[in-house]
């Protein structure tokens, strides 16, 4: 939450609060914000709680981090695991740097990272027939 403040930041609000309050003000203002942070978090946990015992035995392992959308589908979708689907690499080779400097991409599963988005010969009108065994199907690049 505030790991974008810097040190110099911080001191300029120290130096502020004591030019503000004045030394004599400022460790009761401190001790008086303390005591309402920790009002506030006993509230918050006391009320956790309550909910965890309305909702019964079931729900034992809920945890109020779940509910956070983020948390739900990873936990949903991917289960225990770290990366089972391999996201993690794809996102990896995924390079935007190359992408803006006209390099090619790394190869991703043995393939080349560059597209063409070169117009090729249309595809011949379907007949209908089957297709021989190893044979394409017929691909339009307009139709994708």
């Amino acid at each position: 939450m505030f790991s974008d403040v810097s040190g110099l930041e911080v001191l300029t609000l120290v130096v502020m609060a004591i030019i503000i309050f004045g030394p004599d003000k400022l460790p009761k203002l401190i001790q008086d914000t303390m005591n309402v942070v920790r009002k506030i978090r006993s509230f918050a946990d006391n009320a956790k709680e309550d909910i965890r015992s309305e909702l019964g035995p079931e729900f034992k392992d809920f945890e109020f981090e779940d509910l956070n959308p983020k948390t739900f589908v990873r936990k949903q979708l991917l289960g225990d695991q770290e990366d089972p689907l391999g996201l993690k690499d794809m996102k990896d080779s995924l390079d935007i740097r190359s992408v803006l400097d006209d390099k090619p991409a790394a190869p991703v599963n043995g393939r080349s990272g560059s597209v063409s988005f070169e117009k090729s010969d249309p595809a011949p009108a379907s007949t209908g027939a089957p297709l021989a065994p190893g044979e394409r199907p017929p691909f339009d690049p307009d139709a994708t």
